[in-house]
Order: C-alpha cells, then structure tokens, then sequence
C-alpha cells in the first residue's frame, strides 16, 4: 500500500490509498460542509458548500468507480 496527500487545501485532507496495483482509494474529509459528487470516466467532480463554496475536479486512474459520503467524509473507490 502506498499513501498520497492529494489536497491542495491546507484546511481539509485528501489522501490517495493504492493497494497492489488492484484498487486505489481516495478518502477526503469535509467536515460539516454540504458535499456532493459526481463521477464521469476518468474524473470525479466534488461541489462543496460550506463556509467557503468550491468545487474542484479530481483525475481517477481507468477502472470502475464508485462514490459515497459519510458524515462530510467523501470515499471514492476505483477497481482496475
């Protein structure tokens, strides 16, 4: 397994997991902000709503993506 932090916001954290070239994990915390996130091909478009309202794009590798949030916490998993 190898980690990544992928946040370029020094108030939230984004990591990316990647197990043995299988799967890779991206887990980013929000904390009470409204989050909302839409997955396309090879992309996942994450709209935040909060204090400050943002949205930002993040690159997913090729493989089946899925995404949920739990308590403002955004996971996305990609299978390849």
């Amino acid at each position: 397994m190898s980690l990544e932090r992928i946040s370029q916001r020094e108030e939230s954290i984004a990591r990316r997991y990647d197990y043995d070239d299988e799967e890779q994990v991206i887990v980013a915390d929000f904390g009470t902000a409204e989050v909302s996130v839409d997955v396309l091909d090879d992309v996942a478009i994450v709209v935040v709503e909060g204090e400050e309202n943002y949205q930002t794009e993040l690159e997913l590798p090729e493989g089946e993506a899925q995404a949920f949030i739990n308590n403002g916490v955004l996971t996305i998993e990609v299978g390849r």
